[in-house]
């Protein structure tokens, strides 16, 4: 008979962020799945669907990943009761959106910090400008939120939101030049395109990450035209990148060339685009499936519909988007 695992504990909740070796991460996957396997109703009736049942799951690499779409259909939760927290994906008037639902929001925000710090040094060393909406206008942004709480970690009086005030920025960025001041402009494609066909100027002390997304408002284009573009315009050597997203409570992060790299709790994996179910080997491209341990009372374990493939050195790509003609395999995984 299976084991059961009816309560993760506050301990075990702790060595997420205290993952030093392959071992420790396998071994945290393997309880959390046991766990949303007894708690997780949408979980487990899609590991019934597949059938695959508890036992069968002895490594990292049997657990099935969720589609990332159920996050539209379904309520993806241990728990039955009220989440204090719901992040929601942005969308077009109409269209359906992600929800996320958050029962501790101190592993999200345990989670975007260490993971920056991890990547950056210390917040309260840097001055973080974000082109963004602000946080009174998407509080149901997961994005939003974290650089909304970076900004107020870095105790810089010249951080925060600048989408409405390019101007603004532009005069923001060249104080902090003159003074030598180091900082990090985070923003959405669009808006970061904006900035730099109105405002192009020398950085040579602030890092500028791109965090993907055109949103229709311009047309879409590949990493490497968008980051010459933003190179050009800003004299930059690289362009950095952060990449998650609302079904997720952790970040990879690349700084440059559209390397990622990701947090210990969080994995990257690359799956057949003709086999969900099976892997492909480093530096062949396939979807990504991710499990992120932070997700422990979501969902840790997701099949995203984004094409991608990993290196050797762990670092991994992100190549596009699966169109619906080509995400094989979702239909058998349907509920």
């Amino acid at each position: 008979m299976a084991t059961f695992i009816t309560v993760i504990t506050s301990t075990e909740i702790a060595r997420i962020f205290k993952i030093s070796s392959p071992q420790d991460f396998e071994s945290l996957a393997l309880r959390l799945f046991q766990f949303q396997y007894r708690h997780n109703k949408v979980y487990h009736s899609f590991c019934n669907h597949l059938n695959i049942d508890s036992i069968s799951v002895k490594k990292h690499g049997d657990i099935p990943f969720l589609p990332i779409s159920f996050f539209k259909s379904h309520r993806v939760t241990t728990t039955d009761e009220n989440t204090p927290f719901i992040f929601e994906s942005s969308g077009t008037t109409g269209s359906v959106t992600s929800k996320h639902f958050i029962t501790d929001i101190s592993l999200y925000e345990k989670s975007f910090l260490k993971g920056f710090e991890q990547f950056y040094g210390p917040v309260e060393n840097t001055c973080i400008l974000a082109l963004l909406p602000s946080y009174l206008e998407r509080q149901n942004s997961s994005l939003v939120y974290m650089a909304n709480r970076l900004i107020k970690m870095s105790k810089h009086q010249n951080s925060g939101f600048y989408l409405t005030d390019l101007s603004a920025l532009k005069d923001t960025l060249q104080h902090l030049e003159s003074k030598k001041t180091k900082s990090i402009l985070i923003g959405v494609s669009f808006a970061l395109l904006d900035f730099a066909t109105q405002f192009p100027m020398k950085l040579s002390h602030c890092i500028l990450m791109e965090t993907g997304g055109m949103k229709g408002r311009r047309k879409e284009m590949i990493r490497e035209e968008l980051h010459s573009i933003l190179k050009n315009a800003f004299g930059l050597a690289k362009i950095h990148s952060e990449y998650g997203m609302t079904e997720l409570l952790s970040q990879a992060y690349s700084k440059g060339d559209g390397l990622f790299k990701a947090p210990p709790w969080m994995k990257v994996c690359i799956r057949d685009t003709e086999d969900p179910l099976s892997w492909q080997a480093p530096g062949k491209t396939g979807g990504i499936n991710i499990i992120d341990l932070t997700n422990a009372y979501s969902c840790p374990f997701i099949a995203t519909q984004d094409l991608g493939k990993m290196h050797s050195d762990g670092k991994f790509e992100v190549l596009g988007r699966f169109d619906h003609a080509d995400v094989r395999g979702c239909n058998l995984m349907a509920l």
